[in-house]
């Protein structure tokens, strides 16, 4: 069974540069992925998939509703539509668009949104959106998947290009560590991953805190607690059968995440354990708050969302048993 000692860093980058490498190789495979974007082509690492398919290329401009209707007209003539913005502006800029037109209407349209949460960084508040994961989760039919890294994200733009109905992919904007199969074998949209075994606490995360949960995990571990580690990739629809297997062995939990804890992953994962086996839960994230400029290793300690908070969450929901 997987350990901690098993996950080892093959490097740091960005998982916005996993989304440009999987968009292309879904190009390649299927002529029928097309890329959109809203003036953001270089952010979003479109360069080889415009080289390569040109003709498969519509830059919108800042000019997101309109992509978002571009987008579902395009699957009306069998096209597999990924638009690409920020996760700010493909979310709370575009809602309207998205619920009438892609969920309500369940078009085969992949939101592909970069520089989600806190880590965005300098960019500030108006561009730090943390409430995303909740607004399209909430949407009937949408499918809601936040990768952990560079390999998961770039398997998981891969994967939603064969995956029938809307789907919204949440990831983010600096380097950080890549630790999963590099071939994305390790990656199923719907099921969870577990990272490493425990039997004291069952940790839940979601996008970049997998990381420092893991840092967590082994931080506790070092001090005779055992920390079983989960990565929620994908939100909606959400693995159940893990979350229930887990708790019910270690009998408390944490989830972590880069988003307001009101609407996020900890929501669902405490919804599945108050229908199924009712523990002790501690939630990290943003409390009802928006963000602010600055770097994003100083935005993740300043609003609670660094390892020795989900090390504290561990021990607290621990003592709750």
């Amino acid at each position: 069974m997987p350990q901690l000692s098993d996950i080892v860093v093959q490097n740091e980058k960005e998982t916005r540069g996993g989304f440009g490498e999987g968009i292309y190789e879904a190009g390649k495979r299927n002529p029928k992925v097309v890329a959109l974007t809203a003036d953001l082509a270089g952010s979003l690492k479109l360069g080889p998939f415009i080289k390569d398919f040109p003709e498969r290329f519509v830059q919108v401009g800042i000019a997101e509703a309109n992509m978002m209707g571009i987008a579902a007209g395009l699957t009306i003539g069998g096209y597999i539509p990924y638009t690409t913005t920020f996760a700010n502006f493909s979310t709370g800029r575009v809602y309207d668009q998205i619920r009438q037109s892609i969920a309500y209407s369940h078009k085969n349209v992949k939101i592909c949104a970069s520089h989600a949460g806190l880590t965005l960084g300098e960019d500030g508040a108006t561009h730090q959106i943390l409430e995303d994961i909740g607004l399209m989760k909430m949407l009937p039919g949408m499918t809601v998947i936040v990768p952990c890294d560079f390999n998961q994200t770039k398997a998981a733009t891969m994967a939603i290009a064969e995956y029938e109905g809307p789907v919204y992919l949440r990831f983010g904007r600096p380097k950080w560590p890549n630790f999963t199969a590099e071939d994305g074998s390790d990656f199923v949209i719907g099921k969870a991953q577990l990272l490493a075994e425990g039997t004291d606490v069952s940790i839940f995360a979601c996008g970049h805190l997998v990381w420092k949960t893991i840092e967590a995990a082994r931080a506790l571990q070092a001090e005779g607690i055992s920390a079983e580690v989960i990565n929620i990739h994908t939100i909606k629809p959400l693995d159940s059968e893990a979350i229930i297997a887990s708790i019910s062995k270690t009998g408390c939990a944490v989830t972590a995440e880069e988003h307001n804890v009101l609407g996020g992953l900890g929501d669902s994962v405490a919804q599945v354990a108050a229908r199924n086996k009712p523990v002790p839960i501690e939630f990290v994230g943003t409390n009802d708050t928006f963000g602010e400029s600055g770097k994003p290793a100083d935005l993740l300690k300043k609003y609670g969302l660094d390892t020795p908070n989900i090390v504290a969450a561990a021990k607290k929901a621990i003592a709750r048993k």
